[in-house]
């Protein structure tokens, strides 16, 4: 087995850690302080058509939060390791989709500063490992 350390593929895989780091953080921050994140949630659509089912939608976002950043970790040590990218591939597919369900949830609350925050991390899942099989 040779390692193949291109400038490319160092990157992407940086990438994809990014997104783990920045998704298991997130998620794992959504459970371990779930009371204050539901009431932060509740808060942010109370005054929207969302509010009956906000605490849902923190469940939603907390799973997806979290399968995409154990993917994306476990994605790009694959990656790295074996060439292999399909896990890398779908942890940045499941971490734009869970990018634009945040993105959404904002624009609905009508925060535009958060939703423009989130602008940067969707861009960073458009340099995901190219799809081409080794």
């Amino acid at each position: 087995m040779t390692l193949d350390y291109t400038l490319l593929k160092i990157a992407q895989v940086l990438v994809t850690l990014f997104l783990g780091v920045l998704f298991v953080q997130s998620g794992f921050d959504k459970v371990l302080d779930s009371r204050n994140n539901i009431a932060y949630i509740q808060s942010v659509f109370s005054k929207t058509f969302l509010r009956p089912i906000a605490t849902l939608l923190m469940l939603f976002i907390t799973f997806f939060e979290v399968v995409s950043g154990v993917l994306a970790i476990g994605g790009a040590v694959l990656y790295f390791q074996t060439g292999q990218k399909d896990v890398a591939i779908l942890a940045v597919e499941m971490s734009a989709i869970t990018l634009l369900f945040l993105f959404t949830g904002q624009r609905i609350a009508k925060d535009y500063g958060g939703a423009a925050a989130l602008v940067p991390y969707f861009l960073t899942t458009l340099s995901p490992p190219e799809t081409q099989r080794s």
